[in-house]
């Protein structure tokens, strides 16, 4: 391992528990889930069809869980600034999305809705080259008692 990675290391590890904040609102969108629903095949009436989706309990349509979840690449980039620490970096060749632990659906994401991402770290390894980093994240939706999601993340940093 590489003394960048090293220090890398220590400096996410330090991470554990704490809290990073949370990024900007987004707007999920009608088109956003149209164009979703495109992508996926997934057309049920209930996130495309906002006049059968008016008789729904929701009284109007959803966002698919799955656009929630992609959401978090996005919702992710503004949790932390103290990830931008060029020392995390040194030596750094690129990040793979390795997968999810824990993924929850808790509450629907209603068409108009404002959502944004809470994150901590829960998780860092030493994967050889690698630093292996769990964030535990929670998004939530703007005005509502329930989140959208709930959901560990693991990503691999891989250095030279």
């Amino acid at each position: 391992m590489s003394d960048a990675a090293a220090k890398a290391f220590e400096l996410f590890q330090a991470d554990v528990g704490n809290d990073e904040g949370t990024g900007e609102w987004f707007t999920v969108t009608q088109d956003q889930i149209d164009q979703f629903a495109d992508v996926t095949h997934d057309h049920q009436f209930i996130h495309v069809d906002p006049e059968a989706a008016k008789a729904t309990p929701f009284g109007t349509t959803i966002a698919h869980g799955f656009l929630t979840l992609s959401m978090l690449s996005h919702l992710s980039s503004g949790t932390s600034s103290a990830r931008q620490d060029p020392a995390r970096f040194a030596g750094f060749a690129m990040a793979i999305n390795y997968g999810f632990n824990k993924v929850r659906f808790v509450a629907p994401v209603k068409v108009g809705s404002r959502i944004r991402a809470r994150a901590v770290t829960s998780n860092v390894e030493l994967k050889g080259s690698s630093i292996e980093v769990t964030r535990s994240f929670t998004v939530e939706i703007e005005g509502e008692d329930k989140p959208a999601l709930v959901a560990e993340w693991i990503s691999r940093l891989v250095y030279a």
